[in-house]
C-alpha cells in the first residue's frame, strides 16, 4: 500500500528512470536546511558535489525504513569500488521524537556513510514538500507513520536525476547510478 501510495503522488514526468512527455512535471528536491546528529546545519548546498541519495523515514519504523537503509548501505559499498562518489541522507519524517542523537546512532547501525537530518517541524515540512513525500498521521494504537518510501537520486549540482522504489535491488541501483555518472 504504501507503494501505491507514493506512486500514485510522485509528480507526472521522471519515475523509476522513465521520462514522459507532455507537461513538465513540478521540480523534485530544493532548499533545505536540517541538522546532523551533532547539532550542525547542513543545507542541500553542502551535499553538492558528488551524487546523493535522499530517503525520508523514521527511527521508530518497523520494516521499510530498516530494510531500505540497509540496501542504500549496500548500494554505498558497491559504488565504492570504483563507482562514481555518493553520499547519502536519511531525513526524518518524525521530528517529534527522532532528535539530532538518535537519528544519528540509528544511521551508524548502517554505516559511517548515511547522514541523519532532523529539524523542526517547520523545516522538515519543507523538505518533504520539496520531495513530494507523503507522510500520514501517526497510527494512535501502534506509533507507526505512513509514509511514502522512495529513494531519490540528486545529481551532484543537486538537480533531481530519477527516484528508485524501495525494492529495487541495490545492484541494480548501483548500476543505474554508475550509468548516470557516466
Amino acid at each position: 500500500m504504501i507503494a501505491a501510495v507514493a506512486l500514485a503522488g510522485f509528480p507526472g514526468g521522471a519515475i523509476f528512470g522513465q521520462t514522459g512527455g507532455g507537461a513538465a512535471a513540478p521540480a523534485v528536491g530544493g532548499a533545505f536546511t536540517l541538522v546532523t546528529g551533532d547539532g550542525q546545519s547542513v543545507s542541500d548546498r553542502d551535499l553538492r558535489g558528488r551524487y546523493l541519495l535522499v530517503f525520508f523515514g523514521y527511527t521508530g519504523c518497523p520494516d521499510i525504513c530498516p530494510t531500505t537503509l540497509a540496501k542504500i548501505a549496500r548500494v554505498l559499498a558497491l559504488l565504492s569500488r570504483g563507482g562514481p562518489a555518493v553520499r547519502a541522507v536519511f531525513i526524518t519524517v518524525d521530528p517529534a521524537r527522532d532528535t539530532p542523537a538518535l537519528i544519528s546512532a540509528y544511521t551508524k547501525l548502517f554505516g559511517q556513510n548515511i547522514l541523519g537530518l532532523t529539524g523542526s517541524e517547520a523545516a522538515i515540512a519543507r523538505a518533504e514538500a520539496a520531495y513530494h513525500v507523503y507522510v500520514g498521521p501517526r497510527n494512535p494504537q501502534t506509533g507507526t507513520i505512513v509514509h511514502s518510501a522512495l529513494i531519490y537520486l540528486m545529481g551532484p549540482d543537486g538537480r533531481f536525476v530519477t527516484v528508485f522504489p524501495d525494492n529495487e535491488p541495490a545492484g541494480a541501483m548501483a548500476a543505474a547510478i554508475s550509468a548516470e555518472a557516466k
